[in-house]
């Protein structure tokens, strides 16, 4: 069976997610809906020294967004930084050295941006797929640590920011891995069995949508959404899967077309018009699962995630500084 999800999930994505499949949509787009001037509008963009973080907050520093640049390596994300002020001129462009995978780290970091800083729009796209399986010095599977609960920490702290700001909005960039992974709540740390890195960042991303959903429920002021930046050439793409990048390399959207649909979501008014919590590709809302697919989960096994990210995160915040 997972052979067959598998399978489904490659083909539909040779349709749409490749270059192939933006250039097609993008026939549909509205180009004024992101030719907008944003100053005076704070942006946070975790994971913004490459690939589509870059280009998202590239594209939000040309519309005169103030961008607080989230990384983990500061010589990288220096010089990320230094080009986005060189190719669009806006000073407004800060840096913060965060490990998304560490979660005293962001708690200690969002305590601190919440007293300094306003704060309009979240993008968390800081992600990682490791092959096999490692923990971190808190001893948590690294996928999980970044792409699950760095997330979820970094929303829920920047929360009562967000709640204060006029047309406030988070998008948690994810993928459509998601679409062959059930949410599984009994192994969040893929403990068990086999080790497949591919299928555990899936279930990561299955798992974004599910807090997005959740997370639309329960703050009602702030406009969430998920979505899929289809195939993109990204370093992280290039280094997590390089079989993959040989196979497509050629067919691979570029980083700003991976990024297109998070900044539409950042910065347009039509994306607001639309119910908060909705999963996006391509300017659009999508499907969260295949048809035919056996990937729903009941309700309770949603709010039992809720309940166990927020158990990991008090846990981790309890040690922290404040």
């Amino acid at each position: 069976m997972s052979w067959y999800r598998n399978t489904v999930w490659f083909v539909k994505g040779l349709r749409e997610y490749t270059r192939g499949g933006y250039e097609s949509a993008s026939k549909h787009f509205n180009p004024a809906d992101v030719e907008v001037d944003v100053a005076g509008r704070s942006f946070l963009v975790t994971g913004a020294n490459s690939g589509i973080g870059k280009a998202t907050a590239k594209e939000i520093a040309r519309r005169g967004g103030t961008v607080h640049l989230v990384c983990r390596n500061k010589e990288r994300a220096e010089v990320a930084k230094e080009e986005i002020v060189t190719e669009t001129g806006n000073q407004n462009i800060f840096l913060h050295i965060v490990d998304i995978s560490n979660p005293k780290e962001i708690w200690k970091f969002a305590e601190k941006f919440r007293n300094e800083h306003k704060l309009n729009v979240l993008i968390n796209n800081a992600g990682c797929m490791v092959n096999n399986r490692e923990l971190t010095e808190d001893g948590l599977e690294k996928n999980f640590a970044t792409n699950t609960l760095g997330t979820y920490i970094m929303t829920t702290a920047l929360v009562p920011l967000l709640e204060k700001a006029a047309d406030a909005r988070v998008i948690t960039v994810s993928s459509g891995g998601m679409l062959v992974q059930k949410l599984n709540i009994s192994d969040l740390q893929s403990g068990n069995g086999p080790f497949d890195g591919t299928m555990v960042y899936a279930q990561n991303k299955r798992q974004q949508v599910v807090l997005t959903e959740q997370w639309a429920k329960a703050h009602r002021n702030i406009h969430f959404s998920v979505m899929h930046p289809g195939w993109a050439d990204t370093p992280a793409v290039r280094s997590s899967m390089p079989d993959f990048y040989e196979r497509m390399k050629n067919s691979l959207r570029t980083e700003a077309q991976g990024a297109d649909t998070v900044l539409w979501l950042a910065v347009s008014a039509e994306a607001t018009k639309l119910p908060s919590g909705l999963f996006f590709q391509d300017r659009q809302p999508v499907p969260t699962h295949l048809p035919l697919a056996y990937t729903h989960s009941p309700p309770e096994d949603e709010e039992k995630l809720m309940e166990l990210l927020e158990e990991f995160s008090q846990k981790f915040k309890s040690v922290s500084p404040g």
